[in-house]
């Protein structure tokens, strides 16, 4: 089933235009016959495509466990040890994987020919400017933003700040998908939940959220928020990724980021960082005394992309991140599979060309080796191992802590704990003395801006 993921005007939440007579004092007879009619085709087309996915369901995973069977373990990750609770945790991942091919937003057989278009004209255009490259010519320097606003909320319990500010990114001029991407009108509007601590200026660490992440109370609880706040005394900043949550345009949060409209996806994660960058601009106009930047899954990859812009962070953290787009969608896919997309003509290659104008593995770190911390599953079933080894070897080997246990497990890890804090107190973000420490000028290559003008509501 197609969906068009852009939010037009005048829609009712099935999508269906359903104008009302004023003049007549309600709406037309005509038009409400018609919008039932649409809502029931429509109700009755997701029971379809429900029934053959879920038919279909079997064969994917079948022909997935098939592929992976017998897969050795890569050099270097400690090989996990079969218990029932480890069972469970990969059977945790299986659900979620479940889930998303039964709910999932994918693209049309019609919309794969547009997709192949784009992505050619996208090629051609990136080679002539240099992009694919030097990867770090597509990405402009984003400036702070020079006014925020700041609500106080309380949401499921959780009492906190939520900023917002104009993104202001855009697709480059002439890029494909670009008319389309500006027609996401939700994801103008950057958003930041916030912990912050009265008085004098504490570390900020800004917590990059993985995928279907965006809601308040899975945020908090992912990052474990109020050990960061209340235990450790940091200030917390998790910003919400386009598509995500409040700039969710499709039926659930990040509908659209991973469906495979590849330029949708490069222009995602290349706002993605953009909006972060212009959120630790703003946070060292607060005269933050030290920034760690720590990433999960989809957060991960787009802290390996921060990393590799931004060279003035005191800490970056990549939990259970992703590193390979390509490598990890043919993961998912058995070797058959993945032979007979060759045959049908699928673009693999064109593919992973494209997207290394937003892989972390095509920027050279710009944080110190010191300062640069991974942790992964050796059992993970969503991200495997190889996808953390290849962002630990391009980011010269440094301190990783394996667990045994899945992607969504991680939470619940002891090793996980102990690795963030670990990379905080080494880096000095839970002992440095509060302080101003920001240079005039520039900085971080982000040009400073007056200051920002925040309302509070």
């Amino acid at each position: 089933m197609r969906q068009d993921l852009r939010r037009p005007a005048n829609r009712n939440r099935a999508g269906t235009s359903f104008r009302c007579q004023r003049n007549s004092g309600g709406c037309s007879a005509e038009g409400l016959v018609a919008w039932v009619r649409t809502v029931t085709l429509g109700l009755l087309g997701a029971g379809v495509e429900l029934a053959v996915r879920s038919m279909a369901l079997p064969w994917v995973l079948g022909m997935r466990w098939a592929g992976q069977w017998g897969r050795s373990v890569p050099d270097g990750v400690p090989s996990p040890v079969f218990s029932l609770q480890l069972a469970a945790k990969m059977a945790a991942d299986e659900c979620f994987l479940i889930s998303e091919i039964l709910s999932a937003s994918f693209i049309s057989a019609r919309e794969s020919r547009r997709v192949a278009r784009e992505l050619s004209s996208a090629i051609e255009l990136y080679k002539r400017r240099g992009w694919i490259e030097d990867p770090t010519r597509y990405h402009s320097a984003p400036s702070a933003p020079r006014e925020v606003k700041i609500q106080s909320l309380r949401s499921w319990g959780i009492q906190h700040e939520h900023m917002s500010f104009e993104s202001r990114w855009e697709p480059h001029p002439q890029e494909p998908g670009r008319d389309r991407w500006l027609g996401y009108e939700p994801n103008r509007t950057a958003h930041v939940r916030m912990l912050r601590h009265p008085g004098a200026p504490r570390p900020w660490i800004v917590c990059t959220p993985g995928y279907r992440m965006g809601h308040v109370a899975v945020d908090f609880l992912g990052f474990n928020a109020s050990w960061l706040h209340q235990d450790l005394g940091l200030n917390v900043a998790i910003p919400v990724f386009p598509f995500h949550g409040p700039r969710q345009v499709g039926r659930r949060s990040g509908d659209g980021f991973l469906r495979g409209d590849v330029l949708d996806t490069v222009h995602a994660q290349a706002q993605a960082v953009w909006d972060v960058r212009r959120l630790i601009g703003w946070l060292h106009r607060q005269d933050a005394p030290g920034i760690a930047v720590y990433g999960l899954s989809l957060g991960g990859y787009t802290a390996g992309l921060v990393a590799g812009l931004e060279p003035d962070l005191d800490c970056v953290i990549a939990g259970i991140p992703a590193s390979d787009w390509v490598g990890l969608m043919r993961s998912h896919t058995s070797e058959t599979i993945v032979r007979a997309t060759h045959h049908l003509g699928f673009p693999w290659e064109k593919v992973e060309e494209l997207l290394r104008v937003v892989s972390p593995l095509a920027l050279p770190p710009r944080v110190a080796p010191s300062r640069r911390f991974l942790f992964a599953g050796t059992a993970d079933r969503l991200a495997p191992p190889e996808q953390a080894q290849s962002l630990w070897n391009h980011w010269g080997r440094p301190r990783l802590a394996w667990y045994h246990g899945s992607h969504v497990s991680f939470w619940i890890e002891p090793k996980v704990k102990a690795l963030v804090r670990e990379a905080l107190v080494s880096t000095g973000l839970l002992e440095r003395p509060r302080q101003r420490r920001r240079a005039p000028g520039r900085r971080n290559g982000i040009a400073r801006s007056p200051a920002a003008t925040a309302t509070r509501a």
